[in-house]
């Protein structure tokens, strides 16, 4: 089964905790703390396997977590980090925030990688935080937590050449002569659902992928008739081959289709318009073929003023003119650039570096409910997981560091007294002016 979108959730893994503790050797008096600080915890990586062309995997497992760090050890040692998961996608697939929106890779390149989701940072042990007022601190930190989030995965087939066309035209029949890919093909509208994929020996030692997309029809753009789902595929190909029923087998019109397939590539997006284009003029062994490719010539003549195209007359079914077509598929090919990508996805793919290094950012708000005050501050929070608030030391220290970041003055504006409540989190202090904070 061929799988193109995916909804998966990515979580790094914890960072290990650090721990208190003392050296105790005999003959070392005043030893002073030992604890050592936790291992980071395992980053969620995601790399290109050339080996892969569906998304199927993620289907059955949507769920994708880190390990954690190790936690810290006694006579200053430090916990092991975790190894990195590391996690298989085929070539092709856009990775998108799913509550951003944001592309945060976009991935083409076998053996490419993109760290999806942060292993947290392992917490310090108490060693760390000795200091000459405090030489001995009864504290340690625990691990962060790893960064986690729901992601997008969109497949786009990675085809040197692709089909494109309305449905039953020939598309698959076409394929299926020309490489060893064996496409279910039918006589009825949508028997390609998904993409199918082939190597062509062109038989003077070149070769590409073909892909046979699913047909499109009018309004594909707006997603009419699956066709976002089509439409997606169309945008990693080289070169696209439209492939026409000149035959006009069902009272369809080849210039008409020609024209309405084209504006639905254009509409979808303008890139594709300026993407090199051979006509099949398909079905040539039926009646009427050569009449309409004629008068179809004279139409596209008029359309296009001085632009030439090119058009290769071809039946999937005798193999008239398949031959060539394969060869003038080739030589389009030696002209155009390897892998050629939708210009506002590169861009954004290339800009973007994603990283939990970041500076911590301090600013806070404070406001007054009844009777007690409430601070918010992200920064604040993080450091409240981390710090163990079961003793006085750690409660000290955390008063200390809501002082330096002004947290005391700003409550005194607002009007807070000894003895007040202050919320933070899901933690509650008692205000003692001037003073600390203790724990309630």
């Amino acid at each position: 089964m061929f799988v193109d979108k995916a909804k998966v959730f990515v979580k790094g893994g914890d960072g290990g905790n650090g721990i208190v503790s003392y050296r105790r050797e005999l003959y070392v008096p005043n030893g002073g703390p030992a604890g050592g600080d936790g291992g980071r915890g395992g980053d969620v990586i995601f790399v290109v396997d050339e080996g892969l062309r569906t998304l199927m995997d993620f289907r059955y497992q949507r769920h994708f977590k880190g390990e954690r760090g190790e936690r810290g050890k006694v006579k200053g040692m430090h916990g092991a980090g975790a190894e990195d998961m590391y996690v298989r996608i085929p070539p092709g697939t856009i990775i998108i925030d799913e509550d951003t929106q944001e592309v945060i890779a976009d991935m083409t390149r076998n053996g490419q990688k993109v760290v999806v989701a942060k292993g947290g940072r392992g917490g310090r042990g108490n060693m760390r935080f000795a200091t000459a007022k405090n030489p001995a601190p009864d504290f340690a930190e625990n691990g962060e937590e790893g960064q986690e989030r729901w992601i997008t995965m969109e497949l786009k087939v990675m085809a040197d050449v692709g089909l494109v066309g309305f449905p039953s035209v020939g598309k698959s029949t076409l394929l299926s002569v020309v490489s060893g890919a064996k496409p279910k093909i039918g006589a009825y509208h949508f028997t390609t659902l998904t993409p199918n994929l082939g190597v062509v020996d062109v038989g003077d030692g070149r070769s590409f992928v073909m892909a046979d997309l699913p047909g499109l029809i009018e309004g594909a753009h707006e997603g009419i008739g699956l066709g976002h789902e089509f439409l997606r595929h169309v945008e990693r190909t080289r070169v696209i081959l439209h492939v026409i029923d000149m035959s006009g087998s069902e009272g369809r019109d080849p210039f008409e289709d020609w024209i309405k397939i084209n504006e639905e590539l254009k509409l979808y997006n303008p890139i594709l318009a300026e993407r090199p284009q051979i006509i099949v003029a398909n079905k040539m062994d039926m009646p009427d073929a050569e009449a309409q490719l004629e008068l179809f010539k004279e139409q596209l003549k008029e359309f296009g003023g001085e632009i030439e195209y090119d058009i290769m007359p071809a039946s999937s079914l005798t193999k008239q003119g398949v031959q060539e077509l394969l060869y003038k598929a080739a030589d389009v090919l030696a002209t155009v650039p390897e892998a050629p990508l939708i210009e506002e996805v590169k861009e954004v793919a290339e800009r973007k570096v994603y990283t939990m290094e970041k500076k911590e950012d301090d600013t806070f708000t404070v406001r007054r409910e009844n009777d007690w005050f409430v601070v918010e501050s992200p920064a604040v929070e993080r450091m409240m997981k981390r710090i163990n608030l079961n003793t006085y030391d750690a409660v000290m220290r955390f008063a200390r560091t809501l002082r330096k970041m002004g947290v005391d003055e700003a409550l005194r504006k607002i009007g807070a007294k000894d003895g007040d409540l202050v919320h933070i989190g899901e933690f509650s202090f008692e205000f003692f002016e001037g003073t600390d904070y203790f724990y309630e």
